[in-house]
């Protein structure tokens, strides 16, 4: 039915069930508990009578008359409870020594003794004046005072009741009672008679069925529940465009989002960080709660309308094709190159393999965090050539300079081009063995290098949204799982840091 929490409440019995059978068992029943076990009870009138019977053959009563048809019955009176019993919790009258009597339906006591006492502080309770004896065929027990878990056994010797034999003895007789009880014990005080099991007993059998229901049954809310979605999720449609650095990053949050949340439907559709503002700021509020733009850095001031969040920093690199020979290159040389002032490998310890450079479209984040960290804003960005090998026609000659849409574009381009220096998220490299990531002034494209301001090449990715979303829409959702636990390990698996893990999350740049 809507409305019971039922997992909840499978839970809390499943815990509260086997606490209430703990407390009832140990504290409130079994606090104080003396209990009888008969160990043997046996007929022995044609084991007596064998030729190998020996002094059996001798077993008398009190008068010389030789036991006709006798029988064994040992029993165990033990401490079964919480706590201890003293000789004061018999439920008798002060001045009677006796605790308890043993009386045999259908037979009388023709002697007894007292064995196998669990402690031997025990054998000083059944002395002379202990209340320990035989009277009219009834065994009497003294008030044996016994802590938690110990016992002592009482072995009798029986003869059937009656003058003489009357016919064979039956196959089992009565069951011995044992009369006598204890002060503020289980039940109404009385003796319990309790069984040595080999197996499991009932009430534990009870438990634990219990105990699989309730886990079955939690098992199918769970199958029930397989298809809801959790609190956060939001149902509808969300289109999500701009960096295409950061694309890999959406994409795979994006499927996830959607494993978690099936009734939402989001697409990824990335082609520049401009292009992503652009679209954003023409579609306005009539999409601010299905329409989100992620930029690599933020924005200029063209765009009043579209609030950004910092989501993760991010390290971009310079790439080389292999043929140029070099690996490593101070931000010096990477300016002069820039500047055309650098026209073959070899004039910085290369190859002899001319330079030649290839950049994003403009309007890309990633050119713009290139230029703004590398070059300091000091190149034109022209273009003369369209296949990166040789200058166009008509084009001003020089150094060879083309440009590509996307990232995966620009890595695959330098992998096929001989020395072709280009640039990238730095991510988007890992496990290119095509092509190799550069090294600025002795250090590797490191968040770490980074963050401690020894590499120039970082830059904040930022979420835009048109004005506030709804707190229950998909964008709104979609940014919230981004920062999450699963979101960020999706963050930090492509090379990012989430701004949550830095100093200053909310400017989200190295310290």
């Amino acid at each position: 039915m809507e409305g019971i929490p039922w997992e909840i409440a499978l839970a809390v019995a499943g815990v509260v069930v086997p606490i209430c059978a703990a407390l009832w068992e140990f504290v409130f029943v079994g606090r104080k508990r003396l209990g009888y076990r008969v160990q043997m009870d046996t007929t022995a009138t044609e084991a007596v009578h064998s030729e190998h019977a020996g002094a059996l053959n001798r077993l008398e009563e009190e008068a010389g008359r030789p036991l006709d048809q006798p029988s064994f019955v040992l029993l165990r009176i033990e401490n079964n409870g919480s706590t201890h019993i003293d000789s004061d919790d018999y439920a008798t009258l002060p001045d009677d020594r006796v605790g308890l009597r043993i009386e045999f339906p259908g037979r009388k006591v023709a002697g007894m003794v007292v064995t196998e006492l669990s402690h031997r502080y025990l054998e000083g309770c059944f002395g002379p004046d202990s209340g320990l004896g035989v009277r009219d065929g009834l065994i009497e027990l003294p008030k044996v005072p016994l802590n938690r878990n110990t016992h002592y056994k009482v072995l009798a010797a029986l003869e059937r009741e009656g003058d003489g034999p009357s016919g064979p003895p039956p196959r089992e007789f009565p069951k011995p009672e044992v009369v006598g009880g204890i002060t503020g014990g289980a039940g109404s005080g009385g003796l319990k008679e309790t069984r040595s099991h080999t197996g499991v007993s009932r009430p534990a059998i009870a438990l634990i069925c219990f105990l699989m229901v309730v886990v079955v049954g939690q098992f199918g809310v769970s199958l029930a529940d397989e298809d809801a979605a959790p609190l956060d999720c939001a149902t509808g449609d969300l289109t999500v465009v701009g960096s295409t650095a950061f694309a890999p990053v959406l994409r795979e949050a994006a499927a996830a989002y959607h494993g978690t949340c099936p009734d939402a439907g989001i697409d990824v559709r990335t082609e520049g960080s401009s292009e992503g503002l652009m679209e954003l700021d023409a579609a306005g509020e009539s999409r601010s709660d299905a329409l989100l733009a992620f930029t690599d850095g933020a924005k200029d001031g063209d765009f009043p309308r579209l609030l950004p969040r910092p989501i993760a920093f991010s390290l971009f690199t310079l790439v080389v094709n292999s043929a140029a020979g070099v690996q490593e290159l101070s931000l010096d040389d990477v300016r002069r190159i820039y500047a055309g002032e650098v026209r073959t490998w070899s004039e910085l310890g290369g190859n002899d393999v001319p330079v030649r450079l290839v950049s994003r479209e403009p309007g890309s984040g990633t050119r713009k965090t290139f230029e703004q960290r590398a070059l300091d804003g000091r190149w034109d960005g022209n273009v003369n050539s369209l296949d990166c090998l040789e200058v166009g026609e008509g084009a001003e000659p020089g150094v060879v300079r083309c440009q590509r849409d996307s990232t995966s574009e620009v890595l695959d381009t330098v992998a096929s081009t001989p020395g072709l220096l280009g640039y990238s998220e730095a991510g988007a490299t890992a496990g290119r063995d095509d092509l190799l990531r550069v090294w600025i002034d002795g250090h590797e494209a490191t968040l770490e290098a980074a963050d401690q301001g020894a590499y120039p090449l970082w830059q904040t990715e930022y979420a835009y949204t048109y004005g506030e979303p709804a707190a229950d829409s998909v964008a709104a959702s979609f940014l919230r799982y981004l920062t999450n636990e699963v979101g960020r390990d999706i963050v930090r698996s492509h090379g990012h840091r989430p701004c949550a893990e830095l100093r200053n999350p909310v400017l989200c740049q190295p310290t």
